[in-house]
């Protein structure tokens, strides 16, 4: 005999309508496995459907659609303004993000960090220049910057907590993982 009724189990969730092959109601009018001669357990409960992911990583309810996509912006921000203006964008969303801004106060900390340690390699390279070895260093070091920045624009972009691979953290705010 094949069920067709759905049952409701505990919290309210029902069987599924089409009974697997093998399962059945006992006399008791539960589900469970006939073996051909005896009847064995009863059907697990059918699995709690899981809650759709949250697209931003610490989102609560106080935090809308238009403040998720804010932060984001400006975390995107942080991140590609040294590209243009050195660590000076960075540093003025570090000074103007709100404590409870820990996304965007992270990105701007990695971003102005990242800045500082580029604008010391650079300094480093141009010296070395005086022994040939800076030729070479100046464009590497660069073009890695410009990379990494780009790369960390499109992290924060996608709303994901992003750290530079080397990076003196000489300012605080990033968050640590």
């Amino acid at each position: 005999m094949v069920r067709t009724a759905s049952p409701t189990y505990a919290g309210g969730m029902s069987a599924p309508q089409s009974t697997p092959p093998g399962w059945y109601q006992d006399p008791e009018g539960q589900q469970r496995w006939w073996d051909g001669s005896q009847w064995g357990e009863l059907a697990p409960p059918a699995a709690a459907p899981v809650p759709a992911a949250v697209p931003y990583p610490y989102a609560s309810q106080a935090y809308g659609p238009a403040q998720i996509a804010a932060e984001k912006g400006m975390a995107t921000l942080a991140q590609a303004l040294p590209i243009v203006i050195g660590f000076w964008g960075p540093l003025i969303i570090y000074l103007i993000s709100k404590p409870e801004q820990r996304f965007t106060r992270h990105h701007a900390a990695e971003a102005l960090n990242f800045s500082i340690t580029l604008a010391i390699a650079l300094i480093v390279s141009g010296l070395s220049m005086l022994l040939l070895i800076g030729f070479v260093l100046f464009p590497i070091v660069l073009i890695a910057g410009f990379v990494f920045h780009i790369i960390a624009a499109l992290a924060a972009n996608r709303g994901e907590w992003y750290r530079y691979p080397i990076n003196l953290r000489l300012v605080s705010g990033a968050v640590e993982e």
